[in-house]
């Protein structure tokens, strides 16, 4: 393959940068705390079956970010067998989940070598109150030139005018310079193939990798995406 001469690497922030997993481990069980309601490991799980699919549902633009936000509460305290209204508890939950910055291993040591050589960009689908918090709390939020996030802009990859906006964001840069990194392979790869940009999928439970799109380049660990690029 030629070299590559890339001018902005796109990374995808959870599950690629930032750790959601724990972030939102943390969140739900202070929000019960908050409101001195029992909590178990089991509401977690159903959470997370619960926020995936909404926020699939959201991709596919079947639900808006305000209907999110509520429904996965509706859902998840009727499951529990608690009685609450779902928009408080929806609220307390996304100020601790901003407040929850935690990252990857290893993802602080390759922004910093990284941002050496390429200008450094977040394309998420997220929340802003969220997003922007955590990223501002963050280490390595002197990395990052820009921030793209779902909400604010009305568009959730992997919709192509959602990357109309990450592009007019970061000037208008060539395709051919400009390298997509994230987890999803529905929202981050798929996303960016369609749209005719370089993919990389970071894939650190080693899914088997769909026939379509094809992708530049696969990697099971961030420490593995600087070799290659220099490739």
């Amino acid at each position: 393959m030629a070299a590559r001469n890339y001018q902005w690497l796109f990374f995808d922030a959870d599950g690629t940068l930032f750790d959601f997993e724990k972030s939102q481990a943390i969140a739900l069980e202070q929000v019960f705390l908050h409101h001195k309601i029992a909590y178990d490991i089991s509401h977690l799980e159903a959470f997370r079956q619960i926020n995936a699919e909404l926020w699939h549902a959201l991709e596919q633009r079947q639900v808006t970010p305000d209907e999110l936000k509520v429904r996965r509460f509706e859902l998840l305290l009727e499951i529990a067998g608690v009685k609450h209204e779902p928009e408080p508890f929806g609220e307390i939950y996304l100020q601790y989940l901003g407040a929850c910055p935690e990252l990857i291993d290893g993802a602080v040591e390759l922004l910093k070598i990284l941002h050496r050589k390429y200008r450094i960009a977040i394309l998420t689908n997220g929340l802003k109150r969220v997003q922007r918090s955590r990223l501002e709390r963050s280490v390595i939020r002197d990395y990052v030139s820009e921030i793209v996030v779902s909400e604010e802009i009305g568009f959730a990859k992997p919709a192509q005018e959602y990357f109309d906006v990450a592009f007019a964001r970061t000037g208008n840069p060539a395709k051919h310079e400009v390298l997509m990194i994230g987890d999803s392979w529905n929202s981050d790869i798929q996303g960016a193939a369609q749209y005719g940009i370089d993919t990389c999928w970071y894939n650190p439970e080693k899914k088997p990798r769909p026939t379509s799109p094809q992708i530049t380049h696969e990697i099971a660990s961030l420490e593995e995406l600087p070799a290659w690029l220099a490739k």
